[in-house]
């Protein structure tokens, strides 16, 4: 931490001055708009990610800091840096109707969207606890509070990250640290693109006819921007978010 820095700790414009940061998938999508929040409060923000080429972007473009190269799914993890805030934004959705989704299928949808991001959690919540202050924000999805068809091993996932974002949340509570997740709803990303493209090869529907299979499902007409879905997690990470703990907030525009 640079002098600069620390003198900016509590600044109304940098409230996160000081505060270290690490966000998964960090590199692209939701993860990259976290990261660009995120550094904009003052954090110092470390992306993690499997493309190397995306995390230097990120950095040279100022979103982030530094960056770390690595698959959140393999075993062992590499050293990760000690952080005060986490934000588990790396997920992947794959598309295929229940009795075709094999165990292959399942296992990399519980691998990224679950078991990776405990992973991470068990790497830097030690560090949390000893410091006495931490913030966790899962990425979960209205997936994680409802169901899509054939999205059911998406679903599950996601459904699971919640779970252990509700249950750790209890674990921590009263030790400084909090664990929530943030929910959005069809969200303008690369991720989103692909599941246009499988919508338009499966049924042969356009462009146009694809997305608004998507948007109709949010009453606002329209995809979550990935800003939108930021803001959410710059708020948990305040100082004045202390109290939310074990929470699940949609950026959905209203979506049951």
């Amino acid at each position: 931490m640079n002098a600069a820095t620390a003198s900016g700790q509590g600044r109304v414009d940098a409230p996160l001055a000081g505060r270290q940061a690490l966000i998964t998938g960090g590199g692209s999508g939701i993860g990259l708009a976290c990261a660009t929040a995120l550094t904009a409060a003052g954090a110092v923000v470390t992306v993690l990610g499997r493309r190397e080429a995306r995390l230097r972007q990120a950095v040279a473009e100022g979103a982030a800091h530094g960056f770390v190269t690595a698959d959140i799914t393999a075993a062992p993890l590499p050293e990760l840096p000690a952080c005060d805030l986490l934000v588990n934004a790396a997920g992947a959705a794959e598309s295929a109707p229940f009795l075709r989704s094999d165990a292959a299928l399942w296992q990399s949808m519980l691998a990224v969207n679950l078991l990776g991001a405990a992973a991470v959690i068990r790497a830097v919540l030690p560090g949390m606890l000893a410091a006495g202050h931490g913030r966790i924000v899962n990425i979960a999805s209205t997936a994680a509070l409802r169901g899509y068809p054939y999205v059911t091993a998406y679903v599950a996932a996601k459904h699971g990250l919640l779970g252990l974002t509700r249950a750790l949340a209890l674990e921590v509570a009263g030790q400084g640290v909090t664990v929530n997740a943030v929910c959005p709803g069809f969200t303008e990303t690369a991720l989103l693109a692909g599941s246009i493209e499988r919508i338009m090869a499966r049924t042969g529907r356009s462009e146009a006819a694809a997305r608004a299979e998507l948007t109709r499902h949010n009453p606002q007409g329209r995809l979550v921007q990935p800003a939108e879905v930021a803001a959410a997690v710059l708020f948990l990470c305040l100082p004045e978010a202390a109290a939310v703990n074990g929470a699940a907030i949609p950026v959905a525009g209203g979506e049951a």
